[in-house]
């Protein structure tokens, strides 16, 4: 029996990775959820699965908690250790005899507690994206010295640790991740400043948080993942490719020196990688909806990004060739950036600007604990509100 703590388990991968544990209950054991501020749903995955440890953001939404859930009626178990803040989050990584931490937070505030599990030398599934990011090198460093070891739930991510079975990274050329293109893949550019936070929001393939959601419609989340995979699979920027692939059907592929190239197929649906890292290194049986229907497959389309419409994906590639802290500057910006997009602050057409802006006026340096990122963070975030408020005539609302 699997022992597994979730941090973000309220979030949309966190309660994918509990559909997939009531598949899985005869291996699988939830003993610690870490949330943020939803108190109802954290009471119902509570009442279901039963874990040892919550925690939630603050003290107030603990003590909610706590209220609601002894408040049920259908609640028969032992009220879990309730904790709250960074203080929850540590406990969650550190509970007893755990086999996975799965790291599903939203953002850099999931370092501290996801970069404890792997200097604990825990396998982490990994699918907070940010966290390599802002500090891929100092979370690797630390996993090779711990030997944690890390397990990508990103789909493309998880494709290329399936496609590595087929050779050494050694022999690796090229690594090629997809990208479905966002819902304004054929959208003249013309058209950038009319866009809308609830048409951007509306993914034509994945269910995601608004966030990644934003991201996706600029192709700034694939930036992060060319960045992710970088630290993941110890691979040169030049040799990682992105090529559009709105069918979504193939999420990654290898070339090897030979000329050979290794793909991973699967439908869209993130329990798939979830369900690989949970189980792996064997592969268990999955649900028969989950299987690919070739006779509804007529045609897979690839085609290069459009890097002068999205320009957020050739920033990515910028933080990665300067190094040091460029990739905690570059999330840093871009959250708040969607932030204030969302919030209808700044057009869809300023979201790069902004981000390229900002990475251009604070000065990078180097990021050697989850300390000084997280501190790097905040300054970055300070300047980049600074900067859509007090500029406010450059951006087309």
């Amino acid at each position: 029996m699997k022992r597994i703590s979730i941090l973000g388990s309220t979030g949309s991968v966190g309660r994918n990775t509990l559909q997939v544990v009531r598949e899985m209950r005869e291996e699988c054991d939830v003993v610690a959820l870490a949330a943020g501020s939803n108190v109802e749903e954290l009471v119902h995955q509570t009442v279901v699965f039963q874990p040892e440890l919550v925690s939630l953001a603050n003290q107030t939404l603990r003590d909610e908690f706590l209220k609601k859930l002894t408040a049920r009626s259908d609640w028969n178990g032992s009220t879990p250790e309730a904790l709250y803040g960074s203080e929850g989050n540590l406990a969650a990584v550190s509970i007893g005899d755990l086999d996975i931490v799965v790291s599903a937070t939203v953002g850099v505030k999931g370092l501290e507690a996801t970069f404890d599990a792997v200097k604990r030398g825990k396998r982490v599934a990994l699918a907070n994206k940010e966290v390599l990011v802002a500090a891929g090198a100092l979370v690797m460093t630390t996993a090779r010295d711990s030997g944690a070891e890390l397990l990508p739930v990103d789909s493309e991510h998880n494709g290329v640790h399936q496609c590595l079975h087929s050779g050494s990274s050694e022999e690796v050329s090229r690594l090629i991740l997809t990208a479905s293109g966002g819902p304004f893949r054929t959208l003249p550019k013309s058209e950038f400043n009319a866009i809308t936070p609830r048409q951007a929001l509306n993914h034509p393939t994945w269910k995601m948080g608004p966030r990644i959601t934003i991201d996706s419609s600029t192709l700034m989340n694939k930036g992060f993942e060319v960045i992710e995979a970088r630290w993941l699979f110890d691979f040169l920027p030049e040799q990682i490719e992105i090529v559009v692939h709105p069918q979504s059907i193939v999420h990654a592929l290898l070339e090897f020196q030979d000329g050979s190239v290794v793909a991973q197929l699967s439908p869209p649906d993130m329990k798939l990688p979830i369900r690989y890292a949970l189980s792996y290194p064997r592969r268990q049986p999955g649900p028969q909806d989950r299987r690919l229907q070739w006779d509804c497959v007529r045609q897979l389309d690839f085609e290069p990004p459009d890097r002068e419409r999205f320009p957020l994906l050739e920033l990515a590639y910028e933080a990665l060739r300067i190094g040091g802290a460029a990739g905690c500057v570059l999330n840093a910006a871009d959250e708040v950036a969607v932030e204030a997009f969302l919030d209808d602050k700044i057009g869809f057409s300023d979201l790069p600007r902004v981000v390229s802006d900002v990475m251009d006026n604070v000065g990078l340096r180097q990021a050697n604990s989850p300390r000084e990122v997280l501190d790097l963070d905040r300054e970055v975030r300070r300047v980049a509100w600074d900067y859509v408020q007090r500029r406010p005539k450059m951006f087309t609302v």
